[in-house]
């Protein structure tokens, strides 16, 4: 029993990756939506279980940086695949840039900076969502959000502006799941909850970057 203690946040992490083998099944795809959210429900909880149990541990970091990888290369590349062409091309740069962003994590030393992977797998939710919504084809959108994110996430200033970052403790972190859950289920809700989404990104995005330019242009004239 100590031992499924200890591990309880390591067994989340696991857990919320192996469901995402059903996407590469026939007919899988059909699935990807309640999968993201799943998968980002897990990834939350394990944060939330290491926290308030104080089982906290390098190992368990590392895991989960790992598990976040996997799951989100076979989120992103599941989306390749199903549209193709330019979007599978676009999938696989994105799918790099979360390895070098997932294994530049496991160091502890190395600076924390750009966007969390785990926000592209919000924009591709509520990319498809709007598109079943109002009926129209997400390609060429798809193709702007993965390009914008393989950018944000190799970006040297940290974003803190979005909404996933904001949420600092147990209880805001879980209303920030309900939130993506009200947009999947509650389709008078979608464009409301993405638009605050995708706007605090591209708010941290392109301010946390003025910000990083007039510092980095004034440290060279100095």
């Amino acid at each position: 029993m100590n031992f499924l203690y200890r591990n309880i946040a390591n067994i989340t992490s696991i857990l919320g990756v192996l469901p995402l083998a059903v996407l590469y099944l026939d007919n899988g795809y059909q699935y990807l939506i309640p999968l993201i959210l799943f998968n980002n429900v897990m990834d939350d909880l394990d944060g939330i279980f290491a926290t308030k149990l104080n089982i906290k541990s390098r190992f368990g970091a590392d895991l989960d940086n790992v598990c976040d990888a996997v799951s989100h290369i076979a989120i992103t590349l599941a989306v390749g695949v199903h549209f193709g062409g330019l979007v599978l091309a676009m999938s696989a740069i994105a799918s790099t840039a979360i390895i070098v962003r997932a294994t530049s994590r496991l160091n502890p030393e190395t600076p924390s900076g750009g966007s969390p992977t785990n926000e592209l797998m919000r924009h591709l939710l509520f990319i498809l969502l709007l598109s079943t919504l109002f009926d129209f084809n997400p390609e060429y959108v798809l193709i702007l959000v993965l390009l914008l994110n393989t950018l944000s996430m190799s970006l040297p200033f940290k974003m803190t502006t979005m909404i996933r970052s904001q949420a600092k403790t147990a209880t805001l972190v879980v209303l920030v799941n309900i939130a993506l859950i009200l947009a999947w289920l509650l389709p008078v809700t979608t464009i409301f909850i993405a638009t605050i989404f995708i706007a605090s990104y591209l708010y941290s995005f392109f301010v946390g970057g003025t910000l990083w330019l007039k510092a980095h242009y004034s440290q060279n004239k100095t």
